[in-house]
């Protein structure tokens, strides 16, 4: 039997002009969460056709590990105040390990 692992998939579209800061702020967000307890892992995407669409893609031990995740100082200093406003659009999904269901 396979462990439970939750998996979110964030999808941003940067506005123009912000994509550097954005990256940016992206490395120092990956090396905060991924010191995480509940954190498996934490990778993010530039889009090849689209370079302004990212994507993150986030493992965690379980849906409570990624509920602890989003109390984390680092979100709302560098995610909620720095991140957000510089995006033209953003989608978060999340998905539970369906193997051996």
């Amino acid at each position: 039997m396979s462990e439970a692992i939750f998996q979110v998939v964030v999808r941003y579209t940067v506005k123009p002009g912000e994509l550097d800061a954005v990256l940016g702020l992206l490395g120092e967000m990956a090396v905060a969460t991924r010191a995480e307890a509940g954190n498996i892992s934490y990778d993010f995407f530039r889009g090849v056709e689209d370079p302004d669409q990212i994507v993150i893609l986030e493992s965690y031990v379980d849906a409570a590990g990624f509920a602890a995740h989003r109390e984390y100082e680092h979100i709302d200093r560098l995610g909620t105040a720095q991140i957000i406003p510089r995006l033209a659009s953003r989608s978060i999904q999340t998905f539970e390990n369906a193997t051996n269901s």
